[in-house]
C-alpha cells in the first residue's frame, strides 16, 4: 500500500538528503571559489583548477591512487567474481566453509588489523612496501565485496538459459561466456567500480603498506588536511566525485546493453 505524502515526511526527507549531500555540495561549490580563504566567498573562479594541475606532489599523488585502484580494481574483479561463482554454482564442497569466511572476512575486520596483518605479512615474504603491497592489500579488501554483488546476481539469474545451452552441446566455458557472463555484466561492472572507489578512499590500508615513492592521494590530502584545507584539496575532491559519477554512467550503460545482447539472444529461451 503507497504511504500517502505528509508534510512531516517531506521534511525528514529533505533533512536526511541535505545531511548526506549537502556537505558534497559545499566541497564542490568552494572548489569555484576565487579567494585563498576557504570560509570565505570570494566570488567564482577556476584559478585553483590551475593550480591543482601546477601542483606536482597532489598530481604524482592521483596518478598513483589511480593505477593502484584500476589494477587492484582489476584483480578484486576478477578473483571476487570467480569467488561469487563457486559459492552459488559448485554448490556444496570440502572446506566450503573455510574459503567463505576467508572470502568475507576482510569485510568485518577492523581495517587496522587488516594493515598490520598485511604488514607482517609483506616483512616475513621480505616484499618492499611499495606499489605491489599497495595492489595486494587493496584487492584483499575489495574481492569480498565484488563476491557478494556478483553472488547475488548469480542468485536471481535464471539457470535454464545455462542449462539449454549446455544441452545444445555448449562445455562450460563455453556456456559462461556466451551465457552467464552477459547476464552478470552489471555486477561485474558494479564490483569493478566499488573496488576502484574502496581503493581510491582508503587511507589506512596504504598507511601500512605504503612506502616511498608510493604516496596515495588520501595519505597525500590528510597530511596537507591536517595544517589546513586550500581550496586545491576542494577542486581535487570535485574532479573525484565527477570521476566517480561519469564511470557510475558508463556502468549503468554497459550493463543495460549486456543485458539487452543477452536477451536478444535468448528470446525463445526467455518465453518458455
Amino acid at each position: 500500500m503507497k504511504q500517502p505524502r505528509t508534510p512531516a515526511r517531506l521534511i525528514a526527507l529533505s533533512a536526511g538528503f541535505a545531511f548526506l549531500y549537502a556537505p558534497i555540495a559545499l566541497v564542490v561549490l568552494y572548489s569555484f571559489n576565487a579567494s585563498r580563504l576557504v570560509t570565505v566567498w570570494g566570488g567564482w573562479s577556476t584559478h585553483w583548477y590551475v593550480a591543482l594541475f601546477a601542483n606536482k606532489q597532489l598530481m604524482a599523488s592521483a596518478a598513483t591512487s589511480l593505477e593502484v585502484a584500476l589494477a587492484s580494481g582489476a584483480i578484486a574483479t576478477v578473483l571476487g567474481a570467480l569467488a561469487g561463482l563457486s559459492l552459488e554454482r559448485f554448490g556444496w564442497f570440502r572446506s566450503r566453509g573455510l574459503f567463505a569466511a576467508m572470502i568475507y572476512a576482510p569485510l568485518v575486520l577492523p581495517e587496522v588489523i587488516m594493515g598490520l596483518a598485511l604488514l607482517l605479512f609483506f616483512v616475513a615474504l621480505g616484499l618492499e612496501r611499495g606499489f605491489v603491497t599497495l595492489v595486494i592489500a587493496h584487492a584483499t579488501l575489495s574481492l569480498g565485496f565484488v563476491s557478494i554483488i556478483v553472488r547475488a546476481r548469480l542468485a536471481g539469474l535464471d539457470q535454464s538459459l545455462e542449462e539449454a545451452a549446455r544441452d545444445l552441446g555448449a562445455g562450460p566455458l563455453t556456456a559462461f561466456i556466451t551465457v552467464t557472463l552477459p547476464l552478470i555484466a552489471p555486477a561485474v561492472a558494479t564490483g569493478f567500480l566499488l573496488a576502484v572507489t574502496l581503493s581510491l578512499d582508503d587511507l589506512i590500508l596504504a598507511s601500512f603498506n605504503s612506502g616511498p615513492g608510493s604516496t596515495t592521494l588520501p595519505m597525500r590530502i590528510y597530511s596537507e588536511v591536517r595544517l589546513g584545507v586550500t581550496p586545491q584539496i576542494n577542486a581535487m575532491s570535485t574532479l573525484l566525485i565527477a570521476f566517480v559519477g561519469v564511470s557510475l554512467l558508463l556502468a549503468a550503460l554497459a550493463g543495460g546493453r549486456g543485458q539487452n545482447q543477452a536477451a536478444s539472444q535468448y528470446p525463445k529461451l526467455k518465453r518458455e
